[in-house]
């Protein structure tokens, strides 16, 4: 029987695969705002303290011992650890760590968390290389740049489709960080953004698993090898990111083309980075942060005897999880994070402890919450309604949860917040010397200070 091989492809798509290397490798070193350049000081701090502090979790633990199984040279380092081992298993280790207490960086607009993939497959690069500080930061703000474009183009299809679009983008993003930091031409650049558009990696249904931290590390590493492949002569097609069989249009039914090209070299999407005050999905943020209001408003579980919440509906897609067992499952619950939002007033790492996810005062909270869908609600919003058992009503509406854009953490907190995570692994005055590190790296000859702070 014959085949029939009729695909509904857009076959005049832009080169947006050359176009994207040409600003990759030729965009002037710090060439954008000083608002930007702090930004991207801010997303590999947040980045950073989100590794180190996962450290000694389960996570890495396992992924470390299979990397060591390779008996990898030991190249760069493994942050918050004594282990060394090869470039590419510490993007991919760090990578892991990063995210394993969705904790990290969230570019709203596609919900990708770009720091991840890109700046493990940076600074580990980095280390190798010797790189300077410079090198490293401008690389980080151009290939964060391409990952959140290629969201842009393709969000929300491709991950409705279900994608997770931050290892799926995050690869040929941590290409193009790595080709910049290599220093390679355009050619050779739209070779290495045509390796890793054939290695898209993660799939929403391993969320609440460990393999949902596995995406940003193994993009990390698969975009440090795309870069290192084409480095070397790899060949990849021309046009492996717009063709009709190439990876927008295989990966998503919308190709918003302009996305990829409109102000490119003028507005820089991690300008619109965020960071995250809990330590779950984002989208329940919002019902978090109207908890915590309530609480300083003098309720206690004790008073409640519903609450009524209406909220995105990605809400319910991603975080319904009404019986979570543990704490990685606990992420995606809004019905947790509402009750350790109350009775605790934050939602840090330990507030997803299984210890927590067990306690039979937050189980019973948990299950008082009533969650509906209202798609007039916005994805940084939040309707929060308690009913008291002494009758009373208490009303909150979210317009943008603490820590997106129009309420961002400052840099106070976001330093409050890498000495939460990174303290207990490290101690507080290597924590403080690394913090500073970070500050300091768009100024400093090379990551050396950054590595040897954050190595156990």
């Amino acid at each position: 029987m014959a085949r029939n091989t009729t695909i509904s492809a857009d076959p005049n798509a832009p080169p947006i695969t050359r176009i994207l290397a040409d600003f990759v490798a030729t965009h002037p070193s710090r060439g954008w705002s000083d608002a930007v350049e702090h930004e991207a000081h801010r997303t590999f701090l947040n980045w950073l303290g989100c590794a180190v502090g996962a450290a000694r979790h389960e996570s890495v633990r396992a992924s470390l011992a299979a990397v060591q199984m390779l008996q990898p040279a030991a190249q760069a380092t493994v942050l918050g650890r004594a282990e060394r081992v090869d470039m590419a298993s510490a993007a991919l280790v760090n990578g892991i760590a990063s995210h394993t207490f969705d904790f990290d960086d969230t570019h709203l607009k596609t919900v990708i968390h770009p720091a991840g993939p890109v700046a493990s497959a940076l600074l580990a690069l980095a280390e190798v290389t010797g790189a300077s500080g410079r090198a490293v930061i401008d690389a980080l703000v151009l290939g964060i740049d391409v990952s959140c474009r290629l969201g842009n183009l393709m969000y929300p299809d491709h991950y409705d489709r279900g994608w997770h679009i931050t290892g799926s983008t995050g690869s040929i993003g941590a290409a193009a960080g790595c080709a910049r930091l290599l220093g390679l031409d355009p050619a050779r650049t739209a070779m290495a953004l045509g390796i890793a558009a054939s290695q898209p990696v993660g799939l929403r249904e391993q969320f609440g698993t460990m393999t949902k931290p596995l995406h940003p590390g193994a993009a990390a590493r698969a975009g440090l090898m795309s870069a290192l492949m084409a480095q070397h002569g790899f060949t990849a097609s021309a046009r492996a990111l717009e063709a009709p069989r190439g990876y927008v249009q295989v990966v998503s039914t919308k190709a918003d083309w302009r996305e990829a090209t409109e102000a490119l070299g003028e507005r820089f999407e991690i300008s619109l980075n965020t960071y995250k005050p809990f330590a779950c999905g984002i989208v329940v943020h919002p019902g978090i942060d109207a908890c915590a209001q309530l609480r300083e408003q003098g309720v206690r579980a004790e008073d409640i005897e519903r609450l009524e919440l209406k909220v995105h509906p990605l809400v319910l897609e991603l975080c319904g999880k009404a019986e979570p067992a543990d704490g990685l499952a606990a992420k995606f619950s809004i019905y947790h994070a509402c009750a350790v939002g109350l009775i605790h007033g934050r939602a840090g790492e330990g507030e997803f402890s299984d210890a927590v996810v067990n306690d039979p005062q937050v189980v019973a909270l948990r299950r008082k919450v009533r969650a509906t869908v209202d798609t007039a609600i916005a994805e940084d919003q939040a309707d929060v309604r308690a009913v008291l058992r002494d009758g009373r009503e208490l009303h909150l509406f979210i317009e943008h949860a603490i820590g997106s854009v129009d309420r961002p953490m400052s840099d106070a907190a976001l330093e409050a917040k890498f000495h939460g995570q990174a303290d207990p692994v490290l101690g507080a005055s290597r924590v403080q010397a690394l913090i500073q590190a970070c500050w300091g790296l768009g100024g400093a000859s090379g990551v050396g200070a950054v590595v040897q702070a954050a190595g156990a």
